[in-house]
């Protein structure tokens, strides 16, 4: 580790950390990324550090002197009640110990079902899954911290997202591309007719740079942008396949009863079973918070998709 810690230290090296550093690059700014392994895809001048983030010794020391920290972690979906307040306790001890700004990265589990309502930052947190209840506490945690004036807190929301590096872990990203680009079937998790609302990672990692830098962001949460045109799963895999060159987008949705079977076998799909919720009716998160008060918009769902698609081209 190197002795002089940069202005900003990302806890977390997956997509959305690496679209943090991107964010911060475009700034002409650097970063020190943190991880279990101290290897990531990084450029040669990009610090990684090996460590667990559990640990507030090990936190605070490697985020003394920077100015923002981001909290980017997220565990597999099976070890979050027993990992993820450990490793956001650990972010939170070190942007503390430094007096710096904690950025947090959240989803949008805490509010529970739509409702057939957008959903807003100010929406109350209702949910009924483990996962949402969890992610909300977490959040009322870091809220109260900065209320308390231990550490000054600005969250950022997503909902489901795509684009380079989302990997499995997206309904737009392994089950969907590659297919479109081979002209196979592709395969989508829930109702593929509902509207839903995709966040595009890069827009993720813009949000969160801002987060870092804007006066007025800390003490509230903003939900990262998302193109307001939102569109069903279905519409965006017949994008996707058009872009690819394809005559017409080909899927298959995976229906909840094969979820659960798949699901007593692997961990990761029986942990998405409680979540299918989000597929089950129109599900849209509002982002004109942020673009009204902050300037920041998301890019044209078709052109995140176009890019999404190139990246994978390239891989």
């Amino acid at each position: 580790m190197s002795t002089k810690t940069p202005r900003h230290v990302i806890f977390g090296t997956g997509a959305i950390g690496l679209a943090v550093l991107d964010a911060l690059r475009r700034r002409g700014q650097t970063a020190r990324l943190v991880n279990r392994s101290g290897r990531a895809c990084v450029p040669d001048d990009v610090e990684v550090v090996a460590g667990d983030a559990r640990d507030p010794a090990f936190t605070a020391a490697v985020a003394r002197g920077a100015e923002v920290v981001y909290q980017a972690l997220n565990p597999p979906y099976a070890e979050w009640t027993a990992q993820f307040p450990r490793l956001q306790a650990g972010v939170l001890a070190a942007a503390e110990a430094a007096g710096a700004r904690l950025v947090s990265m959240e989803n949008v589990y805490m509010y529970g079902r739509p409702a057939g309502r957008p959903l807003t930052e100010d929406r109350a947190y209702d949910a009924h899954t483990t996962k949402g209840r969890l992610r909300g506490a977490m959040a009322l945690e870091l809220l109260a911290a900065h209320d308390a004036g231990r550490v000054e807190v600005a969250i950022g929301r997503a909902s489901d997202y795509f684009g380079p590096h989302g990997g499995a872990e997206s309904n737009l990203g392994d089950r969907l591309l590659p297919a479109a680009l081979a002209g196979r079937t592709a395969t989508v998790l829930g109702d593929p007719d509902q509207p839903h609302t995709y966040t595009y990672i890069p827009d993720i990692g813009e949000g969160l740079a801002v987060l870092g830098e804007h006066p007025d962001a800390p003490g509230q949460v903003w939900h990262l942008p998302n193109d307001p045109d939102t569109r069903t799963t279905r519409q965006l895999v017949d994008v996707a396949f058009r872009q690819a060159g394809q005559p017409r987008g080909r899927f298959r949705a995976m229906p909840p009863l094969l979820l659960r079977a798949l699901g007593l076998i692997n961990p990761t799909m029986r942990e998405l079973v409680e979540m299918q919720y989000q597929f089950a009716e129109p599900f849209i998160v509002d982002s004109s918070k942020i673009a009204n008060k902050l300037g920041v918009e998301a890019t044209p769902l078709e052109q995140a998709l176009a890019d999404t698609l190139q990246s994978y081209r390239d891989d």
